[in-house]
């Protein structure tokens, strides 16, 4: 089975990773040529076709029928020293997902864990918010999220949840050695299993009235913390 992605940013990288199988572009689209040198399938179609194939998406005038995304296994994930790994406990919204792997991108971070049931996948939105960078971030599914994390302390990582009830601040943290970094679900938080495996539990100051962040916002606060940590 096939996958898509649309919008320039993913099109462009997808074809410097030499995924893309086919094209779908409008007729006076700027990859047209690189797609003949390339020798890609393409076709060209109107805005309609993009706007329906992207389900009213900001495609950008482009559209690609990709490879399936590579998955990693967790030991693909590993390094022997100040390893930084993110977990995803239930993530269910696509542009989450697409967000908090542009960010490991960008910060560096060696990859991204998630469960095979109940939670979000890889898709054409995930690729679309991450703007490319699923093409450079190591994935991996598991099914048991506790059994790895458990797997992950033996390699010698340190496991990081966050939740808005730990009276431990996520600055209050030695992030300079191999670290695991857990985001709950919008909404239900990290589960009480995978949350038992947690060496801290830490949270994030709310000094508003809204008590809660929005899962990539806060998995962008706590991957950077940790990469700063390690700069000082």
């Amino acid at each position: 089975m096939s996958d898509y992605l649309y919008g320039k940013n993913s099109f462009v990288e997808a074809l410097h990773g030499d995924r893309i199988k086919k094209a779908y572009v409008l007729k006076d689209s700027s990859f047209i040529n690189d797609l003949k040198k390339r020798k890609i399938e393409y076709e060209i179609v109107d805005r309609r076709f993009l706007d329906k194939m992207s389900k009213s998406g900001n495609h950008q005038g482009v559209l690609a029928e990709v490879k399936e995304y590579k998955l990693y296994d967790v030991d693909d994930l590993l390094k022997k020293e100040n390893g930084l790994i993110v977990v995803l406990d239930g993530l269910k919204d696509p542009h989450n997902l697409g967000a908090i792997i542009r960010t490991c991108e960008c910060a560096g971070a060696d990859g991204i864990i998630y469960k095979k049931h109940n939670a979000v996948k890889l898709n054409d939105t995930v690729a679309k918010v991450a703007c490319g960078a699923l093409e450079y971030v190591k994935v991996s599914e598991v099914t048991n999220l506790t059994n790895t994390l458990k797997k992950l302390k033996e390699k010698g990582y340190w496991i990081v949840g966050s939740d808005g009830s730990a009276t431990t601040s996520y600055a209050d943290v030695d992030y300079n050695r191999n670290i695991v970094l857990v985001i709950g679900s919008e909404g239900e938080g990290i589960s009480r299993l995978v949350l038992e495996e947690c060496d801290y539990v830490v949270s994030l100051p709310m000094k508003g009235k809204v008590n809660s962040l929005n899962a990539s916002v806060a998995a962008g606060i706590l991957i950077y913390n940790a990469v700063k940590s390690r700069s000082c």
